[in-house]
């Protein structure tokens, strides 16, 4: 009798254990309450690895990392994922809150049709600045040429920071060009090079990492970057009691919008469990907590009504119809196409 209890508590604990989904996310992209209140509905664990980077995601699945259900990549990975065939088709009778996604963010180039990814949120890569610091010099903080022209850059020399990302910053330079973000034509990535070449000697740095704290503090007056790290930023300084204000803004000849989906791996043992979260962040009030948080964009239509007001009429967070339309997601490139932009970008870090 007491060998029969015994084998029924370790077949209870082998299927607690078996509860668990492993969610390959972004640091800080998820609250904690929606954590708890998740794992309390689908009476589950949850389990957490994180990335800073899309290519360090690829990579390391690449490398033979397995085992994750659920992955949140920006549009070009989703479409590196889906061309490597590593992922499972969504079953869409396990989502029923999918129509709370607004159509602007469905049907995707990266995704025809939604068949693998569900949108989560988005960030827009902006400028953000010492609001006291450019009225004070008279510049203008609603176009790229605060990054690229010398006339503005002469005012503001060591008191600038751009993204250190080759397709963040090239997208920058061929926006202000008047190109495509995703335009792979080599004779106008080489005109972005040269812009980006003749304005370098005014940066600070190229900085990925620390230019939130950069602009709080009152170090960097001007900033590439994302505009959930902006929002970041602005309360940082805010709370801080800091004597100026950061704010933030999409120039005016368009940016890049990264829509980061949900998507389910094939290698992922509970596809099962991976509807279930996909379906319970289709719900608004669970997928507002996260705009709250980060001041993350958010494509899901039935989330306004639980956000914080301020941040709901950021049109930099939720650019109106018109700004959308100047907003580009970036593809992926083929083999060549790296190749030759990687030869670029040392062409660039290197003069």
């Amino acid at each position: 009798m007491r060998l029969l209890a015994l084998l029924l508590l370790g077949l209870s604990s082998s299927l607690h254990a078996a509860d668990v989904l492993h969610l390959y996310n972004w640091n800080n992209y998820i609250s904690d309450a929606t954590v708890a209140r998740f794992e309390a509905a689908c009476r589950c664990r949850l389990v957490q690895d994180y990335y800073s980077d899309n290519e360090e995601m690829l990579a390391k699945l690449a490398a033979g990392a397995s085992g994750y259900d659920l992955i949140v990549p920006t549009g070009n990975a989703v479409e590196a994922l889906i061309r490597s065939q590593q992922l499972r088709p969504l079953d869409k009778r396990l989502l029923p809150k999918l129509n709370n996604i607004d159509p602007a963010y469905l049907d995707t180039a990266f995704d025809p049709g939604n068949r693998y990814s569900v949108p989560y949120a988005y960030t827009i890569t902006l400028i953000g600045y010492n609001v006291e610091k450019l009225r004070e010099l008279g510049l203008p903080t609603d176009t790229w040429a605060m990054i690229f022209e010398p006339k503005y850059l002469v005012k503001l020399k060591g008191r600038v920071t751009v993204l250190d990302s080759q397709r963040e910053l090239m997208a920058a330079a061929l926006k202000y060009l008047g190109y495509s973000v995703n335009d792979t034509d080599e004779a106008h990535w080489r005109r972005a090079r040269d812009l980006i070449l003749r304005a370098k000697p005014y940066w600070a740095a190229f900085n990925a990492s620390s230019y939130i704290k950069e602009l709080t503090v009152g170090n960097i007056w001007l900033a590439h970057g994302y505009s959930s790290d902006m929002f970041q930023a602005q309360q940082d300084a805010k709370q801080a009691g800091r004597p100026f204000t950061i704010s933030y803004a999409i120039p005016k000849e368009g940016a890049v919008l990264a829509l980061d989906s949900m998507v389910i791996h094939k290698s992922g043992p509970r596809p099962d469990l991976a509807h279930q979260f996909i379906d319970f962040m289709l719900d608004g009030h669970n997928s507002a907590e996260l705009t709250n948080l980060i001041g993350s964009g958010n494509p899901n239509r039935a989330a306004l009504q639980y956000i914080d007001p301020a941040i709901a009429a950021n049109r930099a967070v939720f650019p109106t119809p018109d700004i959308l339309q100047r907003l580009e997601m970036l593809r992926d490139l083929d083999r060549n196409q790296r190749r030759v932009l990687s030869r670029i970008w040392m062409e660039i870090k290197m003069r």
